[in-house]
């Protein structure tokens, strides 16, 4: 079997496609707390988070009798949310706490690092529309956009990363590109930092503050 059809296996399993998407919010999960999300048994979890790790989509770390899981990195993140993309749109919410978790993440979730949903797919077109990002043959950050990174949130790209500075992310909502890359990690990691964004209770969901209202207006012209 070819590693494409040994990854694509890998997802190709309700109870390992439903872990990897709980593990797009970046955090690290127990397995317990990944059984109880997917409605598995405890074992069942243990099996397939291990058949994850070992197809190289997922990480591991251990602290005491705990084992902690989460994303192998950015590269699986954006496989996950591009396949996402891709699937039959999802069957009408169950109650109204699904409707309103899933309307509050169309409108803002993190991605792994990075924002998306309506507010991401908006950060995006700002950025280019000001040519601060380049949509030309791939995405690129201008001089511009370096100036722009430093004066605004204070990151520097360092000289040297196997991480892109810029790169697409198909939105599974929108069903257009948001920002991924170093470049979209940092306006994430500020905006959570700044308040500009705050998370709405432990999902990715998150939601503009006022203060992000007026420095997204005032840094990009984005309207929220």
């Amino acid at each position: 079997m070819s590693p494409l059809a040994e990854t694509a296996g890998l997802l190709a399993d309700r109870t390992r496609a439903a872990f990897c998407q709980a593990l797009l919010d970046g955090r690290a999960w127990t397995a317990g707390e990944l059984a109880r999300h997917a409605g598995v048994r405890p074992s069942t979890a243990s099996e397939q988070l291990s058949r994850l790790i070992e197809g190289g989509l997922l990480s591991e770390e251990r602290q005491g009798r705990h084992r902690y899981v989460r994303l192998a990195g950015p590269e699986a993140a954006v496989l996950i949310e591009t396949l996402a993309a891709f699937a039959p749109d999802a069957a009408s919410p169950r109650n109204l706490r699904q409707s309103v978790q899933l309307s509050a993440e169309a409108r803002a979730r993190t991605c792994y690092d990075h924002l998306a949903g309506q507010l991401g797919v908006a950060l995006a077109d700002a950025m280019i529309s000001r040519s601060l990002v380049v949509d030309d043959s791939g995405l690129a950050v201008t001089p511009t956009g370096r100036t722009w990174l430093a004066n605004a949130l204070g990151y520097e790209p360092p000289a040297s990363s196997r991480r892109p500075l810029v790169r697409s992310c198909l939105d599974w909502t929108e069903r257009r590109p948001h920002l991924a890359g170093a470049l979209g990690a940092a306006l994430c990691a500020t905006a959570l930092e700044r308040q500009w964004v705050r998370r709405v209770g432990s999902g990715r969901a998150v939601k503009v503050t006022p203060l992000g209202s007026q420095m997204l207006r005032e840094l990009l012209g984005v309207k929220v």
